[in-house]
């Protein structure tokens, strides 16, 4: 067996990438990406790299704090990131490991993971057991009106993807309705819609809703309740015929447990940094196999698409290319498919430092 390199060092930077245009949610709007950017060293001089996604600036400097705080947990350790993993959440049981702490955790562990497979000289996907499935990506549009959600799923579909998914949850179920119908118009009947509502409705506005849109031939119906609200969103499935996608805003693998013993939703679509990092992700895909729920991807493109590649059930890679800017190889999606470098090493995340030195703060 070869001896793991011993960790000397965690650093961060913070940066801030603009999204160009900006991402138009129920929710709010995204105009930018704040981001922590990971970097693990090990004695050998090998590192490894991740990316944290803060979802607003403010989070920026607090979640740099807790990731420096939580440094000598990892330096001087061996690089082994499942039992590293164990003692993050050990340490972090009696404050939890959500909001921050999660995203810290998270963080660390694909950092760790990419470091591992950079030291065995190994993407990461032939590290966790090989891969070779078609992983089939969807692009995404805002919450932006009928004319111009129809325009960007034109676009994507020029580009060869075969999904497409939209923002919805507009002041009433026929605006909801004119965008589907339009995106429909515009792409035909072989390509897979999807709608997300960002958790904008209560249960009973949901069931009003899905019902209207159940003759669309939707693929799935994305996160109409609050997240965590898993009776709620059962109570959703129970009595609507169009799937129900949810789990980009579960914590850990054991969110996703209590999801699926509720019955909350038909798909499930974990986001590789709340559930845990990579170490997260295989425990909460587990859980998903063994219920037979198909798996899509919410975010970290690069790094999902290899996750996803090592599946049995897995559905749909969320491609977006909001940290394309300052990554020196992005994922490239030729005919809708992911396009998997054969020279890789690790997760696929590294550095281009001219635009990390750009977008520094």
């Amino acid at each position: 067996m070869t001896t793991q390199p011993v960790i000397t060092d965690v650093s961060i930077k913070t940066v801030v990438v603009p999204i160009n245009p900006p991402h138009q949610t129920a929710s709010g709007l995204i105009a930018a990406s704040p981001l922590v950017l990971i970097d693990i060293t090990c004695a050998n001089g090998l590192k490894g790299y991740s990316i944290v996604f803060t979802y607003t600036p403010a989070a920026l400097k607090p979640l740099g704090d807790l990731i420096n705080n939580l440094k000598p947990l990892i330096v001087d350790k061996p690089l082994d990131p499942s039992h590293l993993y164990d003692t993050l959440q050990e340490r972090c049981r009696l404050i939890g490991a959500q909001g921050l702490i999660g995203m810290a955790i998270g963080g660390l562990d694909m950092a760790l993971w990419d470091a591992l497979a950079r030291h065995q000289e190994l993407p990461l996907r032939d590290l966790l057991g090989g891969g070779s499935g078609k992983i089939a990506a969807y692009g995404g549009t805002g919450y932006d009106g009928e004319l111009n959600t129809a325009q960007q799923a034109e676009d994507w579909v020029a580009k060869g993807f075969k999904g497409v998914k939209a923002k919805i949850g507009y002041p009433t179920v026929e605006e909801d309705l004119k965008v589907v119908q339009a995106m429909r118009e515009a792409v035909g009947d072989d390509i897979a819609i999807m709608v997300d509502y960002n958790q904008s409705l209560t249960p009973n506005d949901a069931i009003e809703r899905i019902r209207q849109l159940d003759e669309e031939n939707l693929c799935w119906v994305e996160e109409p309740v609050l997240a965590h609200d898993f009776l709620g969103s059962a109570k959703v499935r129970q009595t609507v015929t169009t799937p129900l996608q949810s789990g980009e805003n579960w914590w850990g693998p054991l969110d996703m447990t209590h999801a699926i013993d509720a019955g909350a939703s038909d798909y499930v679509m974990p986001d590789v940094q709340k559930i845990g990092g990579i170490t997260g992700w295989r425990k909460a895909v587990a859980l998903a196999e063994a219920n037979e729920k198909r798996v899509s991807s919410h975010l970290w493109p690069e790094v999902s698409a290899q996750l996803l590649s090592v599946g049995s059930t897995s559905h749909w890679l969320e491609y977006i290319d909001w940290w394309a800017p300052i990554l020196k190889s992005p994922l490239v999606i030729n005919k809708g498919l992911v396009v998997f470098d054969e020279a890789m090493v690790g997760s696929g995340v590294e550095w281009n430092m001219k635009n990390v030195d750009k977008y520094q703060v």
